[in-house]
């Protein structure tokens, strides 16, 4: 009896180990980290462009706008020609950067619509300073 009340008493520790072991490494597991891109307005070459002008992120990633060449720029998402509409609202930065190295930064909302969300220069859209954002 005292040898199966012994054996019963290992069990139940070695158990407990296994179960606190296991359990510190879902603990302790990083979660994944957003990430940040950044998007000049403005190519280095002096184009009326965005670099990247196509870019894919995830919600909770953060983009920095950065006031590059040839100013003014702003980022205008179009309402009509994005997965959600409330969401290219909200992304949206209708104030124009006035001097190079100002910037701007814009996280995605953690419930934005998976999709293509096309934004634009007001400025420059005519001469074709227009990209798209796709959110995974």
């Amino acid at each position: 009896m005292k040898l199966i009340a012994a054996s019963l008493r290992r069990l139940g520790l070695a158990v407990l180990t296994i179960l606190l072991v296991v359990g510190s490494f879902a603990v302790f597991t990083p979660n994944a980290a957003a990430d940040t891109y950044t998007v000049k307005l403005g190519s280095d070459k002096g184009m009326l462009a965005f670099e990247p002008s196509k870019l894919t992120v995830k919600p909770g990633d953060t983009i920095k706008w950065v006031n590059n060449k040839v100013p003014p720029h702003n980022v205008v998402f179009d309402p009509a020609m994005s997965k959600s509409a409330d969401v290219a609202k909200s992304l949206s930065h209708k104030q124009l950067l006035m001097s190079p190295g100002q910037e701007f930064e814009t996280t995605i909302p953690a419930d934005a619509a998976k999709g293509d969300y096309t934004f634009y220069c007001e400025p420059h859209r005519g001469a074709g300073m227009v990209g798209k954002l796709t959110v995974e």
